[in-house]
């Protein structure tokens, strides 16, 4: 399997999809973290602040766990896979994003690593749609976050990229990006709450979705492709400083672009033909021959 090198990205660069995630992640954080500071100038009590945040403001930014909900509010198909719930879940989660992220968008460029998150935190959130429909009493949440399962995404196609990619190489040698990967799985599933058997089952979707997505590239089908394109359309839709391209009509692209002619007709060389101009130069001379004849007369010779 092999992968074209890419520029690296710095972290100033517009194009620095990775940069573009983490501030996704951040701005959806921050902007809970304010809804939430709001309430305490009307709640004294802890619990009951946390517990009034997480049924009047959460359910805006993550995903219902049925479909009535969904329809209702769509638009959580797009908040979901930046919620975090809390400091230490954004920071952990950014980190390993960061961790990942770098080595998949410094090494297959910064066109995939975006539609590969978002592909994650979908199939993620369909998955525990679907596991809440069959175990209702196993779920003690009501509403689904996509991040890490989104961050899963990520890790397992980083690791199938590049499993013998080694960290920190100056330091014994380097650190196999696979014990990397196997770290993070562990210490993943087991903060995963005993309570809430239905965390397990997004996670796992997550972490499929980033091996078929690699699965896929190898075999030359780019799932991310359609996603990157649609990006670019809607990035260039309301820009004053984009391109107006006028298509040329077909034959000005094709034709008509060579200073000479591109063929030059010659006759068929007739015996008759020749023999009138050798009559022609026996009778009055060469000087007497036009052009044409004087032509025809050195394609005969070379012939």
């Amino acid at each position: 399997m092999s992968y074209s090198a890419n520029r690296r990205l710095t972290l100033g660069d517009s194009n620095n999809a990775l940069i573009k995630l983490v501030a996704a992640n951040l701005v959806v954080f921050i902007t809970l973290s304010l809804c939430k500071s709001y309430f305490f100038f009307f709640y004294q009590d802890k619990a009951l602040l946390e517990a009034t945040f997480r049924t009047t403001v959460f359910p805006w930014f993550l995903l219902p766990s049925t479909a009535e909900g969904l329809l209702t509010h769509w638009w959580t198909l797009f908040t979901f896979p930046f919620a975090n719930l809390g400091f230490w879940m954004v920071l952990g989660n950014m980190l390993w994003l960061w961790a990942f992220g770098f080595i998949f968008q410094d090494l297959s460029g910064n066109r995939k690593i975006i539609p590969l998150y978002l592909y994650g935190a979908w199939v993620s959130g369909l998955t525990y749609l679907v596991a809440a429909v069959f175990f209702p009493p196993a779920s003690s949440i009501s509403s689904y976050m996509g991040s890490t399962a989104a961050v899963m995404t990520i890790a397992v196609a980083t690791t199938m990229l590049t499993p013998r990619y080694r960290i920190m190489p100056d330091l014994f040698g380097g650190f196999p990006l696979w014990a990397l990967s196997s770290l993070y799985l562990l210490i993943t599933l087991a903060t995963r709450p005993l309570s809430q058997p239905l965390s397990y089952l997004p996670l796992l979707a997550g972490g499929m979705t980033g091996f078929l997505f690699m699965y896929l590239i190898g075999r030359g089908i780019d799932t991310s492709a359609w996603m990157s394109n649609l990006f670019d359309w809607a990035g260039q839709l309301f820009n004053p400083n984009r391109s107006h391209k006028v298509i040329p009509p077909l034959k000005e692209q094709l034709f008509y672009k060579a200073t000479q002619r591109l063929f030059k007709q010659t006759p068929h060389l007739a015996e008759d033909r020749i023999d009138a101009i050798l009559d022609k130069i026996n009778a009055k001379g060469m000087d007497s021959l036009s052009e044409e004849e004087l032509e025809t007369l050195n394609r005969a010779s070379n012939n």
